[in-house]
C-alpha cells in the first residue's frame, strides 16, 4: 500500500496511530462506565 520513501514504516505508523486513538477514546469511557456501574 505504502511504497514511498518510508516504506513499511508509514504503514505501522498509521496502524499505531489508529490503535492509540482508539485506546485514548475507549479507556476513559470504560473507566467512567465501570465507576458509574450498570446504568440499565
Amino acid at each position: 500500500m505504502y511504497d514511498g520513501v518510508f516504506g513499511g514504516y508509514t504503514r505501522w505508523a498509521v496502524v499505531f496511530l489508529i490503535i492509540f486513538v482508539l485506546f485514548i477514546l475507549l479507556v476513559p469511557y470504560a473507566g467512567t462506565a465501570a465507576a458509574a456501574g450498570p446504568v440499565c
